[in-house]
């Protein structure tokens, strides 16, 4: 990885820490939303899928800012495919599907910006730019699945017991488990379309960077 994309990488992972740390304070300090009292409350930031993507996204690029010619492990390309991915459905889901069910201001809305725009934004156009490339296959892209499975199981079981759910295409209290399994099939569908693409772009990214050299 060149010495750019490793500031970028750095940047990123900066953006992802500023965002979430800047959203922990005004949770903490908020009055709004499903639980009343802290911990509680704190504790349900990581919950949301957003911030999961963006946890994956900012620590694979932190390390590959400090490390980037460590050779990487099946377990770090799974993650690291999970951050870039993740982070894209993110800021889809987000603009596409979830913009303007509610209004933010302040700091809210600046922790809003940097983990729903800016780290989507610089995720996808890190990878793209600076790779680095040859991480990404078929065996990947089957492991990188296991974690947003994990996810919606994880957030059905425990809406179930407790009554919250991160997102309305999610709520089986509004909308029943059938309606919820069928969005959750559409995210997915994005999903392994991103992955595929990831894959065959990252093969073509590769070859080209190979006869440049």
């Amino acid at each position: 990885m060149t010495t750019v994309g490793r500031v970028w990488a750095a940047v990123t992972g900066l953006i992802v820490v500023a965002g979430i740390g800047i959203q922990l304070v005004v949770t903490a300090n908020g009055h709004d939303g499903f639980f009343p009292d802290n911990p509680e409350r704190v504790f349900n930031v990581f919950a949301y899928f957003t911030i999961q993507s963006n946890l994956l996204l900012g620590g694979t690029a932190l390390m590959l800012a400090a490390q980037p010619d460590r050779p990487q492990s099946a377990l770090f390309r799974t993650l690291r495919l999970n951050g870039v991915l993740c982070i894209a459905v993110t800021g889809i889901v987000a603009h596409a599907v979830l913009a303007g069910l509610v209004e933010l201001h302040g700091w809210a809305a600046v922790a809003d910006f940097l983990l729903h725009t800016a780290a989507p934004i610089a995720g996808v156009l890190g990878w793209l730019l600076f790779g680095p490339r040859g991480l990404v296959d078929w065996r990947i892209v089957g492991w990188s699945i296991v974690f947003p499975v994990l996810w919606l199981i994880f957030t059905l079981v425990r809406g179930a017991f407790v009554g919250f759910y991160p997102y309305p295409f999610v709520n089986v209290d509004e909308h029943g488990y059938g309606r919820v399994l069928l969005n959750c099939l559409l995210v997915a569908v994005l999903f392994l379309a991103l992955a595929a693409g990831a894959t065959a772009l990252d093969r073509r990214l590769r070859r080209k960077t190979t006869v440049e050299r």
